[in-house]
């Protein structure tokens, strides 16, 4: 396992950090890593026993470097799922440790999505386990997703953290279940829906903290499966970068992403985890695969790279 390369995590504002990633990188693409030991590659899976939590961690370690050796050089970031790894015990979060030291080392973002959420002393807590650099903070990320619906105290510990430690967070905002509705589409007593008035409280914590790209340091989280909300979300929160899910194997287009970018083709990021890390499966990447699972992770990476480019203003970063 290499060491972290303290060169490869910058103090300097997160939103600028992004930002010029991105560019450099020539894409708005995040790779999600969520390894599933009935979906590994049969290089990993042959003779595991799904009931040894030591030999899946281990699997699970091997897989998501594997994935992060193939994308990157193509990919401003990466994004590990936590639950994946939790689900496994210690042995699961020490390969989720591995995942991410191997991330940073080789240059890549982390976006950690664990989805905290918890007020006062125990936000701190949660704050300063993710966010920042290994010499600052445990798990040494470069952003969290964070659930606010506790209330917006809840995000303050983060918010404070993040700032000191040149880190940013992406708040949960309208996301890409069908069950979100339920909640945050329902209006309140000021005649905005919950999630508007989510989304004013990370725009005014991202006025607080705009740096040189225009963007703050506070990330909303809004699916590719609710495009009409995304066009109107990022109207409402011009100095916030988005992380849009819900692309590719969750039905999310490149014309429902379109409107999370601004003109330049920055603004946002987009996920897609299966429908990358498991290209493998699909039909259409079986011959690269029957020679080196990898193969097919790297053209889906690419075609993924090709079809955002195609269909949004990402394509101007290229240019």
């Amino acid at each position: 396992m290499p060491s972290v390369d303290s060169d490869n995590f910058s103090p300097l504002h997160f939103g600028d950090r992004l930002t010029s990633t991105i560019a450099n990188k020539g894409t708005p693409l995040v790779v999600g890593i969520d390894p599933r030991v009935g979906q590994l590659p049969e290089a990993l899976k042959s003779g595991l026993d799904p009931k040894n939590p030591e030999g899946v961690a281990n699997a699970f370690a091997e897989f998501g470097i594997a994935v992060i050796d193939v994308v990157k050089d193509l990919v401003p970031a990466v994004k590990p799922q936590a639950a994946f790894f939790e689900q496994l015990g210690p042995l699961g979060m020490a390969a989720l440790a591995e995942v991410v030291d191997h991330a940073t080392a080789s240059g890549l973002m982390v976006v950690m999505d664990a989805k905290r959420g918890d007020i006062g002393s125990t936000a701190d807590a949660y704050a300063k386990a993710y966010l920042g650099h290994k010499s600052q903070t445990a798990w040494g990320c470069d952003c969290l997703t964070v659930n606010p619906y506790m209330g917006f105290d809840t995000l303050e510990p983060f918010f404070t953290t993040a700032k000191s430690n040149g880190a940013g967070l992406f708040v949960l905002c309208k996301t890409s279940n069908p069950g979100s509705d339920a909640l945050q589409e329902q209006v309140t007593g000021g005649g905005k829906k919950i999630h508007q008035r989510v989304a004013d409280e990370i725009q005014r914590l991202c006025k607080q903290t705009q740096g040189d790209s225009g963007y703050g340091i506070v990330g909303a989280v809004v699916g590719a499966t609710y495009p009409q909300q995304l066009a109107e979300l990022r109207e409402q929160m011009p100095n916030s970068i988005l992380l849009v899910p819900g692309f590719g194997a969750q039905g999310g287009t490149a014309s429902d992403v379109a409107a999370a970018f601004d003109e330049n083709g920055l603004g946002a990021i987009v996920n897609s985890s299966r429908g990358i890390i498991f290209a493998y499966e699909q039909e259409k990447y079986q011959t690269l695969a029957k020679d080196d699972w990898k193969l097919a992770v790297e053209q889906a990476t690419v075609d993924t790279i090709e079809v955002l480019a195609a269909g949004t203003n990402a394509g101007r970063l290229a240019q």
